[in-house]
């Protein structure tokens, strides 16, 4: 059953050509909440896409620093989530592209 924590768990998928190589390995990425643990992301695909997740790995990605009309400012932190899909098992995330 699709909660309303899967749908704030999971922000957006990252569409990178980096991203799209791993496709070729049943992999997709997404965008998740910073508190999020790797079962909530697992739940949170498996309810949303009903799909069978393998494993999943996840990344912290360190903001940048970005200089704004002579101001120094630093973008957020986000979290970065590969979902490995079991065999058979796809997301079609470029459909809405």
């Amino acid at each position: 059953m699709v909660t309303i924590k899967d749908f704030k768990t999971i922000i957006k998928p990252i569409i990178t050509e980096k991203s799209s190589m791993g496709s070729e390995y049943n992999q997709v990425t997404f965008q998740v909440q910073k508190t999020s643990s790797k079962k909530e992301i697992k739940l949170a695909i498996e309810n949303i896409f009903k799909v069978k997740v393998k494993k999943v790995n996840t990344s912290i990605v360190k903001g940048k620093l970005k200089s704004f009309r002579g101001s120094l400012g630093k973008r957020s932190d986000y979290k970065k989530a590969f979902v490995t899909l079991e065999d058979g098992q796809t997301i079609d995330i470029n459909a809405g592209v």
